[in-house]
């Protein structure tokens, strides 16, 4: 049940198909369905107890905190705060985005568990948006603290789960989770060993789906399959249960491939932007596509030797993982494919809102990105993703570069660690994609000033 949580929250991650069209009215209605199924409703059991969610403050080091009970809303603000999550803009009975209520038939809530709001709700500028990479979520302590609030030892888990807050390792968790099914999906006494080591990384936009052929960011899953993003349900549903709840995630599929990014909500230079769309066009459009009216993306998969970003994403998926995934239900339809080229450059939809930045959020700011020899080792992420932790002129959160811990000094908190990314663990490199080291700098300016338009 704990992995089958892990992931609920993350692996809705996939992208979807090759053009931007508008939608049908089938489209429309599916996505409409769609958003009611994942905003309105839950799909696992309870992995908490009610009193788990009132008592997580009393791990927090403090002395007080809004009653739950009398102040509910106070309470849910204050644990949004802690662990990195955000106000829900939908109904969620009193709950921060992220947690849902489970129930009964009757309507009687019986615990909570996490959703895919927890990585994939954020919220930017003083406002949530489903879809929008949670770039504050501190997911392993926000798991942990529930099980010591619920009276439990948190569970071993065989993999890193996240080292900074906004990344989190839903490929692991899918892994797992498949590695004690047979491919018809009936359970197995001992899991397979698959030989997978996936690291924690960035979620992506949902708003991107729409654009693409595959999913992912090694783009080896074609993004009409349905089946993948129920992949989440392995720990609780049989295989009959999985097939009849394939039209609903279909209406599910509909609704992500629905959501549009926000505008930047910010004054743009219009001459400068107009300069740097010139050079977007001429310099990063091959891989990235056009925008506006005769928009294109070509779903391009960027060898790993020309984009020269971390590998561990790539080789960490096992040919013995995908082999079993290709022999199982989910690949029915859409088999993942065996060829490990490299990284999908994704579309730059709504772009400004998304730091960090790579696959992996190891680059804060659109300018370090644009310029290599500006990227911290070790920098802190925002305390909050308010408007006053944003950098508009290099686009991205404020940050400040940390200097290498003393071995010798003390164990930091883990909450306190967390607000810290290390370029140096495993996966989490920011080198690669140097493309813009070669703009001057009022040209690297110019883009910049053009992607905030996007």
């Amino acid at each position: 049940m704990f992995v089958q949580t892990l992931l609920l929250a993350s692996i809705l991650a996939a992208n979807s198909a090759d053009e931007h069209p508008a939608p049908s009215n089938q489209d429309a209605s599916a996505a409409l369905r769609g958003r009611s199924a994942l905003l309105a409703h839950s799909y696992l059991k309870a992995e908490w107890r009610i009193d788990a969610y009132r008592n997580a403050w009393k791990l927090w080091g403090t002395t007080s905190a809004p009653d739950p009970v009398a102040d509910p809303d106070g309470y849910a603000r204050a644990f949004a705060d802690y662990y990195g999550l955000h106000p829900a803009p939908y109904d969620n009975e009193g709950l921060p985005m992220g947690l849902r209520w489970s129930k009964k038939a009757d309507g009687t809530r019986t615990g909570f568990q996490v959703d895919c709001m927890a990585c994939h709700g954020g919220s930017i500028g003083g406002k949530s948006y489903v879809g929008l990479p949670n770039s504050t979520v501190d997911y392993e302590l926000l798991l942990f603290d529930l099980f010591r609030a619920d009276g439990r030892k948190p569970p071993l888990v065989p993999f890193t789960i996240n080292t900074a807050r906004g990344t989190v390792n839903a490929g692991m968790m899918s892994v797992v989770l498949l590695s004690v099914r047979n491919p018809d999906l009936s359970r197995r006494v001992f899991p397979l060993l698959l030989g997978a080591n996936l690291p924690e990384l960035d979620a992506p936009a949902w708003w991107t789906l729409k654009s693409k052929a595959t999913m992912y960011q090694d783009g080896r899953t074609p993004a009409a399959s349905v089946r993948s993003i129920m992949q989440f349900l392995l720990a609780d549903k049989s295989r009959s249960e999985f097939e009849a709840l394939e039209p609903t995630f279909a209406d599910i599929h509909a609704y992500i491939r629905s959501i549009e990014p926000p505008a930047y909500p910010l004054a743009v230079d219009a001459p400068r932007a107009a300069r740097g769309k010139e050079i977007f066009e001429r310099s990063c459009a091959r891989c990235h596509g056009t925008y506006g009216p005769d928009r294109s993306y070509p779903s391009k998969i960027v060898p790993i030797d020309v984009v020269g970003t971390d590998p561990a994403r790539l080789m960490g998926i096992s040919d013995r993982a995908v082999e079993h995934y290709n022999a199982s239900w989910f690949a029915e339809h859409h088999r993942v494919s065996p060829a490990r080229v490299g990284y999908q450059a994704p579309p730059l939809d709504g772009i400004w809102a998304t730091a960090p930045y790579l696959h992996n959020g190891s680059i804060p700011t659109l300018h370090a990105l644009l310029l290599s020899s500006e990227r911290p080792a070790r920098f802190t992420r925002p305390p909050s993703t308010g408007l006053e932790h944003y950098d508009a002129r290099n686009v991205g959160w404020n940050y400040q570069v940390v200097d290498p811990p003393d071995p010798a000094a003390p164990r930091k908190p883990t909450r306190e660690a967390h607000f810290v990314y290390d370029t140096r663990r495993h996966g989490l490199g920011n080198q690669g994609h140097t493309f813009g080291d070669k703009l001057t700098e009022e040209q690297r300016m110019e883009l910049i000033e053009y992607l905030k338009t996007l």
